[in-house]
């Protein structure tokens, strides 16, 4: 079974920075897409950034030039950069990873809190 785990999440300034990390393991399938999505307190889930197999990105409006979504070193891991952060910024983070013939998996997610 695949698990899906994000780590990174954390406490820090306005104008800071932090690093989330996504890891899939249990597949022998590379992902075709690793997308971040996050939900702030008492507000909907909302899509973040997303990367696919072959390196295309795709970035939410509030955040393209800030966040930076790109492969790491392992299959199925995808790191977000985020840099310049805002209170807006405040949420759960969550990654899901789609793999064909296998679906669409998710972590429990992380916790951002940018504090003003």
């Amino acid at each position: 079974q695949v698990q899906v785990k994000e780590s990174g999440g954390g406490l820090v300034q306005a104008g800071g920075s932090l690093t989330l990390v996504c890891a899939a393991s249990g597949t022998d399938y590379s992902a075709t897409s690793i997308t971040w999505y996050r939900r702030p307190s008492g507000k909907e889930r909302e899509f973040v950034a997303s990367i696919t197999r072959t390196g295309d990105t795709n970035y939410a409006a509030s955040v393209e030039g800030r966040f930076t979504i790109s492969r790491g070193n392992a299959r199925n891991t995808v790191r977000l950069q985020m840099n310049v952060l805002e209170p807006d910024d405040t949420a759960v983070y969550y990654c899901t990873v789609q793999i064909v013939g296998s679906g669409q998996w998710w972590g429990q997610g992380t916790q951002v809190t940018v504090s003003s």
